[in-house]
């Protein structure tokens, strides 16, 4: 049965510019020249470059004319959109050349993917079309670290349906086996303990690298775990010899197709743009925002003009209104846009500001023990704002110092007390554990509960399941893989 009710709801919306400041707030330095440049294109009210104003320029007195079409009234009050294109009160350019020195373009060096080495190599193999069409779709199924994690029957399936191409896994596995010769050594491998297979198996036949192909084909799980003892009593073998054949299997490379690939992180060079600067003067801490990405801005010239002509002409058609309208909704939106740039810049700065003051021993010394504990509700609560903003800033954001350049999530963390009642950082008991564990004995590492003792030892009364997460917080292995011989 449908009946009617009246009932009251509180929401809590955010408007269009505070959804646009909240997604600014998360852009980092590096990438907020890009955001402005969507934005310029998006928008042509909104322009880059200083704003001259003439001396002489009119001064427009204030008209508000009213326009009735089809029975409603349509007020357009063009004033408040002219004389309006004066910078805002800041300034984001950090020009560091002359108006009369030449821009020039650094070349950029193009390189030759990791597939294109791979096709130049089968170019050189000896294979009629059809056979040269298979090694392609192999080629294609090998991933960027170099493995053919693809099983070789959907190889199969996709040479019929997108090639027409009939073929079976023997002649796939085939035409692998010649791929698996090329370099780097291990591509192609369908797991781990193929490619280091592929990779000992190219290696000069000595006595060690014999033992590691071994030890790889016939113990690979023994290995992986690290039961070395369990390995010298199923080879038979002395510490000397399992310790060489180890060797020779920490020189290959998981991942072969990193070597190559140049467009892995691992073989990039990264650049770290920070988005604050902190320096020390004579014990006095000063904080600059690095607005080297960030141009001037300002409301377009011409946009003024066009509501200046419709504001002096006397007879307005309707197309002359629709197009006022456009151009008052591209000004209202470059002014929102200029405003939460503005509203950007001083809430990095704010609650950087905040940071850099409870942090100031930190800042003063660089001794990481001098860090407080500190999370995200100290700083929103310092600053009068909500979590999620400072968050938001903490996020991708970098901070150079006299000490280095660091992320600021590194100066967040939890407290907890010692046995003298102290509050201190989890960041120093972290510090504790990795100190300890490096200095352990390796042939016998430490457990966490043996961790968890020494810690105690040191004032530091945590559950032995807080040492694990913390361990592995530092992407520190459990102590069975961490032993060696």
């Amino acid at each position: 049965m449908l009946n009617q009710r009246l009932a009251q709801k509180l929401q809590q919306k955010l408007s269009p510019q505070q959804i646009q400041l909240m997604k600014l707030l998360q852009v980092p330095t590096a990438n907020l020249e890009q955001r402005i440049k969507e934005e310029l294109e998006a928008n042509p009210a909104l322009e880059t470059g200083s704003s001259e104003l003439s001396e002489n320029t009119e001064k427009v007195d204030t008209v508000e004319e009213e326009v009735k079409e089809a029975g409603e009234e349509d007020e357009i009050d063009v004033t408040e959109y002219l004389g309006d294109d004066e910078v805002a009160d800041y300034k984001y350019q950090s020009n560091q050349y002359s108006a009369d020195e030449e821009e020039k373009s650094i070349p950029i060096r193009v390189k030759e993917t990791f597939h294109e080495y791979l096709e130049k190599q089968l170019g050189l193999v000896d294979l009629d079309e059809r056979q040269f069409k298979i090694a392609e779709q192999i080629l294609g199924s090998i991933d960027e670290d170099g493995y053919l994690r693809r099983a070789l029957q959907s190889i199969v399936d996709d040479l019929a349906f997108t090639q027409n191409i009939e073929t079976n896994e023997e002649e796939v596995k085939e035409l692998l086996g010649i791929i698996q010769r090329f370099d780097p050594a291990g591509i192609g491998a369908r797991s781990l303990q193929e490619s280091l297979l592929l990779q000992l198996e190219r290696k000069r036949q000595s006595p060690p690298v014999r033992l590691a192909y071994k030890i790889i084909r016939d113990h690979f799980e023994a290995f992986s775990k690290k039961h070395y003892d369990k390995l010298m009593k199923a080879l038979d073998i002395e510490d000397d010899e399992l310790k060489s054949a180890i060797g020779e299997i920490l020189k290959l490379n998981p991942k072969p197709g990193i070597a190559y690939n140049h467009d892995s992180k691992s073989n990039q060079n990264q650049y770290i743009i920070p988005d604050f600067i902190i320096s020390n003067k004579e014990g006095e801490l000063e904080l600059q925002l690095n607005n080297a990405n960030a141009p001037e801005l300002h409301i377009s010239r011409e946009y003024q003009n066009m509501l200046r002509g419709y504001k002096e002409s006397k007879k307005k058609s309707k197309e002359q209104k629709q197009a006022v309208m456009f151009i008052k909704q591209k000004i209202d939106a470059a002014k929102w846009f200029i405003d939460a740039i503005r509203q950007r810049q001083q809430t990095l700065f704010n609650t950087m500001h905040a940071i850099m003051d409870y942090q100031k021993e930190f800042f003063l010394t660089g001794d990481e023990a001098k860090l407080r504990p500190m999370i995200l509700k100290d700083i929103a609560d310092i600053i009068h704002m909500d979590i999620s903003t400072v968050s938001r800033v903490a996020n991708s954001k970098y901070v150079q110092t006299e000490f280095g350049t660091f992320p600021l999530k590194y100066f967040f963390s939890e407290s907890l007390t010692n046995e003298e009642g102290e509050e201190v950082s989890t960041r120093e008991v972290k510090s504790i554990l990795k100190e300890l564990i490096e200095k352990e004995d390796k042939r016998k590492p430490l457990s966490d509960q043996k961790l968890m003792e020494e810690l105690k030892k040191r004032g530091y009364n945590i559950a032995r399941r807080t040492v694990a997460k913390y361990r592995e917080q530092l992407n520190i292995p459990v102590a069975r893989l961490r032993k060696e011989l």
